[in-house]
């Protein structure tokens, strides 16, 4: 059955309870406000903090529903699981710290219909001077290994169009190549820059490991899949009947 939603937003979990309520509060304004009829799916990845148990309550709401995962499976495994068991037209992506806010997907919206995704991108950066460092340090990595033409490939706010969505090749590490892959299918993307803010409550899950070292791996992963990633379009077919 055709959603009545236009777009299912993906909000991967993990240890984040006291982050919570803010986000049911600020969706549900946002929700009120969007000309886009929009719905959350929590991806809970495992956590032991209680926050499954919140999102429960808070999914008995409307527009809100959950995917629970046994055990931790890491952010590119709840992006899949999400973009899975999406229904709708398009699927959007934001991180449940926050950082960014809902109420910008309409800017990413407003050019959806032209490309196959429009990203974020944190054009005032409300991190520590570490984490900046970090990104900026992986994100030349990135740029010198696969030029891509991505600006800042972690911002936590995509919308993508599902069909194109569910076609990225996944692989632990993905979530920071979403951009990339798209373009690899042959896809158009349009950047935009976006609101960032300071985290309000709950941990980072990042370190330099996973901002730094890991993503050095991962664009070496991406640049062998590149080269072997098979595509093509038929001209002309007579399928049996």
């Amino acid at each position: 059955m055709k959603s009545n939603y236009r777009m299912s937003i993906i909000v991967p979990v993990y240890n984040e309870v006291d982050n919570l309520d803010r986000i049911e509060a600020v969706f549900t304004e946002y929700f009120a406000h969007s000309e886009t009829k929009s719905k959350v799916i929590f991806v809970d990845d495992g956590s032991t903090d209680g926050s499954f148990e919140k999102i429960m309550e808070i999914c008995k709401k409307d527009d809100f529903s959950y995917i629970k995962f046994d055990k931790n499976y890491g952010l590119s495994t709840a992006i899949k699981a999400g973009i899975d068991v999406c229904d709708t037209e398009l699927v959007g992506y934001i991180d449940a710290d926050l950082q960014t806010t809902p109420f910008d997907f309409d800017l990413l919206l407003e050019e959806i219909d032209q490309y196959e995704a429009v990203i974020g991108f944190r054009g005032k950066r409300k991190d520590t001077l570490s984490k900046k460092v970090q990104s900026s340090f992986a994100n030349s990595i990135r740029r010198a290994l696969i030029d891509d033409g991505v600006i800042d490939t972690g911002c936590p706010l995509k919308v993508m169009k599902t069909d194109v969505a569910k076609k990225i090749p996944f692989f632990d590490g993905m979530h920071r190549f979403i951009p990339a892959l798209i373009k690899l299918q042959g896809g158009q993307i349009q950047q935009k820059s976006v609101q960032h803010f300071e985290r309000t409550a709950g941990v980072s899950k990042f370190n330099i490991f996973n901002r730094s070292i890991k993503p050095l791996q991962d664009a070496f992963a991406y640049r062998w899949m590149k080269s072997r990633y098979i595509t093509y379009k038929v001209e002309e077919s007579n399928p049996s009947v």
